[in-house]
Formats: C-alpha cells, sequence, structure tokens
C-alpha cells in the first residue's frame, strides 16, 4: 500500500485525475470502476477539465459504478445512474452504453448481482477502481463485518450510513433507502489498481485503520492492505491520526520519477 499525503483535497483530486488521465492515454480502452459521494468530485472535475482541453478521452473506455440504491425510482436525481452521469459520464465522451451500474430496479435482485460480476469479467476486469471510505470503514456499500471475499450482492445500509447519506436526501433520513446492490469486497479486490481518497478530519479515523490497523472484517477499508497495488491518498486532516505519516511524506518525495502513483 501507498499512501500519499497532500496538503489539500485540490491537490489530492489533481493527482489522482493524472494518474487516470495518464493511464487512459497510454490504454485507451482502459476499464474504470467510479465512485459517487462527494469524495471523488474534485477527481471528476480535475478529468472534465482535461477532456477539454483535449489532453485525455473515453471514447474508447468503459466505466463501472460501485453500487446503486434498491428501490429508489430509476429516474430519482440521487440514484447512482444518475449522480455518474451527471458528475462524469454525461462531461466527456464516454460512448452512449459504456458506463454501467448495478441494477437496482431488477425482479430478480440475485440475478442482477451474478449479471454484474459477469459484465465486469467479461469487460476484462476494472483497470483502475476509485474508492472512497464511510466513517466506519466501509468500501462501496460493505458495511462493517462484510466478508473480505464478497461479490457483489445487496446489503443492509447502518442507520450510520443512512444518516451520512441524508444530506443527499434534504436531510430526511427516511428518503434515504434501506438496501443497496454494492461491488463486494472481493470484487473491489480483483480490480488492478485500488485508489481510495479520504479528505478531512472527519476521515482520520477511518484513514487510521484502513493504513495502520488490523486487517478485519469489521473495518472493511483495511482489505486494501491485501491488494498487490493500492494507493491511499489524503489530506493533511485525513492524515492527522497516522503514526507514520511523516515517512509516508517522506517515502512519496523519493520516488523515481518514473514512478507514478
Amino acid at each position: 500500500m501507498e499512501v500519499v499525503v497532500v496538503p489539500t483535497q485540490a491537490q489530492g483530486s489533481e493527482l489522482v485525475g493524472k494518474a487516470i488521465a495518464d493511464l487512459l492515454n497510454r490504454q485507451p480502452t482502459t476499464v474504470l470502476g467510479l465512485a459517487t459521494g462527494s469524495t471523488p468530485l474534485g477527481v471528476y472535475d480535475d478529468l472534465v477539465r482535461r477532456y477539454e482541453a483535449g489532453e485525455v478521452s473515453f471514447k474508447q473506455a468503459k466505466g463501472f459504478a460501485l453500487d446503486e440504491y434498491v428501490g429508489l425510482p430509476a429516474d430519482h436525481p440521487e440514484s447512482y445512474r444518475a449522480v455518474i452521469k451527471r458528475e462524469i459520464a454525461d462531461r466527456v465522451d464516454f460512448e452512449p452504453g459504456s458506463v454501467h451500474g448495478p441494477d437496482g430496479w431488477a425482479d430478480d435482485i440475485i440475478e442482477a448481482s451474478l449479471g454484474y460480476e459477469r459484465a465486469i469479467d467479461e469487460a476484462g476486469g476494472i483497470d483502475l477502481q476509485i474508492l472512497g471510505v464511510g466513517n466506519d470503514g466501509h468500501i462501496g456499500f460493505n458495511e462493517p463485518i462484510s466478508s473480505l471475499a464478497s461479490p457483489t450482492r445487496i446489503k443492509t445500509l447502518t442507520m450510520q450510513t443512512r444518516e451520512d447519506n441524508a444530506r443527499f436526501f434534504d436531510g430526511d433520513i427516511s428518503q434515504v433507502p434501506t438496501h443497496v446492490l454494492t461491488q463486494g469486497v472481493g470484487t473491489i479486490l480483483r480490480a488492478k489498481h485500488l485508489v481510495l481518497l479520504a479528505w478531512g478530519e472527519g476521515k482520520a479515523e477511518a484513514i487510521k485503520a484502513t493504513v495502520e490497523g488490523p486487517v478485519t472484517s469489521m473495518v472493511p477499508s483495511t482489505a486494501l492492505q491485501l491488494h498487490p497495488h493500492a494507493t491511499v491518498v489524503v489530506d493533511e486532516a485525513a492524515a492527522s491520526q497516522l503514526a507514520n505519516a511523516e515517512h509516508y511524506k517522506w517515502t512519496f518525495a523519493h520516488k523515481p520519477a518514473w514512478q507514478s502513483i
């Protein structure tokens, strides 16, 4: 695992945006794993800026969303299908039908989960997966005690997660669905490169557990410690509880010039 501590969220977003643009330029058929929530929005804005400047194209790329609410109307502005379209897919030149998400509206949720796993595999697997992390260490919507080998499946959200997400529903927790379809921890770990982002002091405890704590299903994000190419990008506030923050900074500052994140 590589831990990159940057002074600000904007600098972290630019760093990750550049890494994704470089990957797309080397490999135009890249398959991206796309996260929702507020954490990756700066990365998406950076990628849109690069696209508008003619620095990168998504025309041959594909995207797979991490998760989707179950039971939320498909046309709801906070469905993750709508969020991904609004924040990145419709702002660049992804081909129609090249960005996919779990089918939270399927009559057969189990088959929808299996079908999503197959779709990722048939695309050749995810090359770079963007991740955020919840205050309790959830990635995707893999809440505490999720199996670290889990596939895409239905999950019940914790009250804490529903309270955290109420900000997207006018602060009304009653509007936040109880269930989601999410890529499992095992699905996430199959991606070739994991990039987890965290900003602000509110994520400091989760980042400490993720990076320096024991691997445990109680903190699903600790599974990144098992991955051969996992990068954690945090601002100073999110890094504030890391015991080895200065070492991570020194290591990043002394990387070979040719080595990206």
